[in-house]
């Protein structure tokens, strides 16, 4: 039987290769969509059997999302796609309710397997993400953005990315005075006085890519 999914990534190239990919297996790509607010929207008219989603794009970006669209449709079957090769990432998305976890570093035939796996109804961890999860465990090396409640987490990837507070408001669909709330408590967490020193905290765990 075809599987249906929703392809959201804000890259045109990205997507039509995907696309390729996919309809190699028998997957068809119902919807191709460029940011999280698109897929919002859009979720609940095309219904797919499973939501392909890159986590890093601009607005929203795809941890709300996630979170959005499961606040939707609880049974909705998601697989985050990411060029991040940290931890706290997959750790934030699964808790958020994704089913799935694919690094865009994977080998091709993984992306179908975990588009077969989440349609099933199962959880796939791309294998290289398991690994530093588990070694991470067995270390007990944990990201400081640990510490962050969730919400503290996405307001601290805006604005290491250089969104203003007014931005990030609009973005999650807060307040401007919530959004201050929550970056004085990232501040205090982290250790950082500044826009750019919570910057240098998000790229030196890895969070965000230049």
């Amino acid at each position: 039987m075809t599987i249906r999914v929703m392809l959201v990534d804000d890259h045109a190239l990205v997507r039509m290769g995907f696309r390729m990919l996919l309809a190699d297996a028998a997957v068809e790509v119902v919807a191709e969509l460029d940011s999280g607010e698109q897929a919002c929207a859009e979720y609940g008219r095309v219904k797919p059997d499973v939501v392909v989603m890159d986590i890093s794009m601009p607005g929203m970006g795809g941890l709300e999302a996630v979170r959005r669209i499961l606040a939707q449709d609880a049974k909705a079957r998601i697989l985050v796609l990411s060029a991040h090769e940290d931890t706290a990432h997959p750790r934030r998305v699964l808790r958020a309710g994704a089913l799935g976890y694919l690094t865009k570093r994977s080998a091709p035939d993984a992306l179908i397997a975990a588009v077969s796996a989440v349609a099933a109804g199962e959880a796939y961890v791309d294998a290289q993400t398991a690994r530093s999860l588990a070694m991470a465990q067995v270390k007990g090396e944990t990201s400081p953005a640990e510490a962050l409640s969730e919400r503290e987490f996405s307001v601290f990837i805006q604005l290491a990315r250089g969104q203003s507070v007014a931005q990030i408001a609009e973005n999650l669909k807060l307040s401007p005075s919530t959004v201050g709330t929550h970056l004085y408590h990232v501040k205090q967490k982290l250790g950082a006085s500044n826009q750019s020193e919570l910057t240098l905290v998000a790229l030196q765990w890895g969070l965000i890519q230049i």
